[in-house]
């Protein structure tokens, strides 16, 4: 009688695993018959980057407290609590005055508002307009349950735009024990960027809300070119793997990547091997302490192959590092997205890739501060018999795309 009950368990088991990939191989694959490769042209703005959330958020609540026309707003992660309550005060307050405020969240990232219904009534009572992308539908549940709008976009005026690593809530700002210092990188953006920055919110905003207003002109003010020269793609889970890939393979000096999740997959594993064995120089920057489980451990596979081949790997260990940043030779790429299958496979992203020598520099100065609060990984580190390490790295394995 165990060996039945225990049977049908398993089969059972079999059989909901075995839905689950068919659901999301044929999700994908609808997934990708809708979405299209783009090549934006490139901007010229004005371009500041911030490392840490006080003084980012110092200056994007000022932008914000001094909004007059509009404000538009897509968060992964908004949180009502402590930075988030001010946050949400602040746009509450701008909507009274007239001010017209669009808050666009991701329905996982930011699910516990979601479920708030008395706050999401107070928040449209005060005249903001909320919506919730990437909303879970049918057919292919489990597949559109994991693709996620990763984006992080504020739009103020059509004057001021902001995209990076950061949400909202207190870890962001220092006030999570476990993770003080957080460390990220985000932009703050002026000139012909923003235009760009305006385009990608509305469009997520007209899937999430059904509402267009890409063509108005209210939300495209007239604005200057700037001297920075960069490009913002946004990509739909698909492109970003390729996009990435082409970088490395035209590398000729050096690739640094910084990243809270390395878990690249063999496309990009070989593409970095190909290019150490070129001559390249390849530093990864990573976290030593961790915000997910088994992220750690998924990584552990390729950068033994990565350190064995001579790259460069090394564990942050002053707070927790999220930023998301690739220096490859003269384009420097900061964005949204991670350095792992989720963001290439499953999430919704945006990133810049600057091509200014200035700006470089700036970036690279800020990665080396970074690194230096940061301690080689040798091999010896990630490697060895571990049962404990071993099994991790089992699981992580087959939950690789989903972390």
């Amino acid at each position: 009688m165990i060996l039945f009950t225990v049977a049908v368990i398993l089969l059972v088991a079999f059989i909901f695993i075995f839905l689950l990939y068919i659901d999301y191989v044929f999700g994908r694959k609808s997934h990708l018959k809708s979405v299209s490769k783009t090549n934006p042209s490139h901007s010229f703005s004005t371009l500041s980057i911030f490392a840490d959330g006080p003084s980012l958020f110092d200056d994007y609540f000022a932008e914000l407290k001094q909004a007059k026309s509009h404000i538009h707003i897509l968060f992964y992660i908004v949180k009502d609590e402590g930075i988030g309550q001010d946050f949400l005060t602040i746009l509450k307050e701008k909507a009274r005055e007239g001010v017209e405020v669009r808050l666009l969240l991701d329905w996982a990232g930011s699910l516990p508002i979601i479920l708030n219904n008395k706050l999401k009534k107070d928040l449209k009572s005060h005249g903001i307009e909320l919506a919730f992308a990437n909303s879970p539908t049918f057919p292919f549940l489990f597949y559109n349950v994991q693709a996620r709008n990763h984006r992080k976009i504020s739009v103020i005026d059509g004057k001021f735009g902001y995209i990076g690593g950061f949400n909202v809530g207190p870890e962001y700002i220092n006030l999570d024990p476990k993770l003080t210092p957080w460390r990220d990188y985000h932009l703050k953006v002026t000139e012909e960027g923003v235009i760009d920055l305006q385009k990608s919110f509305l469009t997520d905003w007209n899937n999430a809300a059904k509402v267009n207003l890409l063509q108005n002109e209210a939300y495209f003010p007239a604005v200057s070119k700037g001297l920075i020269q960069h490009q913002f793609i946004t990509t739909d889970a698909a492109f970003l793997e390729e996009k990435y890939s082409e970088l490395i393979k035209n590398a000729k000096h050096s690739i640094e990547i910084g990243t809270p999740y390395f878990i690249p997959g063999p496309c990009l594993l070989n593409d970095l091997l190909d290019a150490i064995h070129r001559g390249v120089s390849v530093t990864i920057l990573i976290p030593y302490t961790t915000d997910h489980l088994l992220v750690k451990e998924a990584s552990y596979p390729y950068l033994r192959k990565l350190i064995k081949a001579g790259a460069e790997v090394y564990e942050y260990k002053n707070g927790f590092y999220h930023a998301k940043t690739m220096i490859a030779d003269d384009i420097a790429v900061i964005g949204t997205a991670n350095f792992d299958k989720r963001s290439f496979y499953l999430n919704y992203e945006i990133n810049c890739y600057i091509m200014d020598a200035s700006f470089h520099a700036k970036v690279r100065e800020i990665f080396k501060k970074d690194m230096s609060k940061s301690e080689r990984v040798a091999l010896k580190d990630i490697s060895g018999f571990n049962l404990i390490r071993q099994g991790k790295e089992i699981l992580a394995r087959s939950l690789s795309l989903f972390l």
